[in-house]
């Protein structure tokens, strides 16, 4: 295959992500070496950016829609390659540092881990926009994107697939550490103790910020929850958070994947209709608390053996102060330090994208780099399609 390279030349990789939030796009730059769980990772340069507010509106619109046009939806698959393309040339001018390939997550639009019947077959299926070819024009760099669909060809459900990086970055010889995120969706990796590829375990561990956000918007006209402090001033409805645990979702074992068709638009209204006229502020609470609980739920379950010592927290969750409280709060007494993984020297704003700059490195390669025990696939599967500069 053009361009495909069999050694392990030292590479530097643009990471990008955006997440399920839709609130933006982050930009790791990376310089990698090496081959599959032996890869060298170094962290160069990291970088933020949000949407403009009508691409965003644009973006939500777009996501679990009932029906949309495809000239639109054709139209912002153009759009955001554009978007990761300026913010990959902001990155490089801010660090002076040039990338050699680029590794693109693409905006999710819609995702269904799970066979369903449709038009006389099971079909699964997944969508994520940001089209690799116009990113490569741009940047003048091979692309490698789209990588969910090669695991759901496998029998996976095409997520999570951070989990390759949590191995690499979070593995101890002696302690057992679960690897919580928390963008729009929740998402753990559980790695035991000197664990490899086979006996790590991942899964969507339900909501975790989208909820609040979506909340915060109609609630308080805000984006966001900044801090947690509005969440702060109200008090959780104790049989709303009860009653939302029951839920489909949560009774599911992994693996499993969420998104906004699980707790997207329809699923805020139904959570508003059950907490009645309480006041604003509870009703952010108890949103908090119910992303809060549903990661003690997940780490609970898995603590049963007490082989767990550290529960690291990255992504846009760990700024909301409430939350991490809650968190704390929630999984006290099952001896987890609980750190954000800026701790160990991992950026909690750039793991992601991080894993996203690996896990391209690792295709450009013709590496694997799926674990089957997250996803559920049938077997390793080299990740992603290449877009030639």
């Amino acid at each position: 295959m053009p361009g495909l390279k069999k050694g392990c030349a030292e590479l530097i990789v643009a990471g990008v992500m955006s997440g399920t939030s839709a609130d933006g796009v982050n930009v790791a730059l990376v310089r990698l070496a090496g081959r599959r769980f032996r890869t060298r990772i170094e962290l160069i340069a990291h970088d933020t950016f949000a949407y403009p507010a009508g691409v965003r509106a644009a973006v939500l619109k777009a996501m679990n829609a009932q029906s949309i046009a495809v000239s639109e939806l054709a139209r912002l698959n153009f759009l955001l390659a554009d978007i990761y393309a300026d913010c990959v040339h902001r990155t490089q001018r801010r660090s002076g540092v040039t990338c050699e390939l680029v590794g693109c997550h693409g905006q999710t639009i819609y995702h269904q881990g799970n066979a369903a019947r449709y038009l006389g077959r099971h079909v699964a299926c997944t969508l994520q926009i940001g089209d690799g070819s116009v990113l490569a024009n741009r940047l003048g760099v091979s692309v490698v994107s789209d990588f969910r669909p090669a695991d759901m060809a496998a029998g996976g459900q095409g997520a999570p697939l951070v989990p390759f990086l949590d191995l690499l970055l979070f593995r101890h010889p002696k302690r057992g550490r679960i690897v919580q995120n928390i963008g729009g969706i929740g998402n753990l990796t559980a790695i035991p103790a000197s664990a490899d590829a086979e006996q790590v375990r991942a899964f969507d561990t339900g909501p975790g910020n989208m909820v609040i956000d979506a909340l915060c918007e109609k609630l308080f006209g805000s984006a966001f929850d900044n801090q947690g402090k509005l969440a702060a001033k109200g008090r959780v409805l104790p049989a709303v958070l009860a009653e939302q645990m029951k839920g489909p979702f949560f009774r599911r074992r992994g693996p499993r994947t969420a998104g906004r068709e699980e707790f997207g638009r329809e699923f805020v209204a139904a959570f508003l209709k059950q907490c009645g006229p309480a006041k604003p502020h509870d009703v952010l609470a108890t949103a908090t608390a119910l992303t809060a609980r549903s990661i003690a739920a997940a780490v609970r379950a898995l603590s049963t053996q007490n082989q767990y010592r550290d529960l690291f927290i990255s992504g846009g969750g760990t700024l909301n102060l409430t939350l991490m409280e809650m968190i704390r709060s929630e999984v006290a007494g099952l001896g987890l330090e609980v750190l954000p993984t800026d701790a160990v020297g991992v950026p909690s704003q750039a793991k992601e994208a991080v894993a996203f700059a690996l896990l391209a490195y690792q295709s450009w390669h013709g590496d694997p780099s799926n674990i089957p025990g997250a996803t559920g696939a049938e077997r390793e599967v080299i990740l992603g399609k290449v877009s030639y500069a």
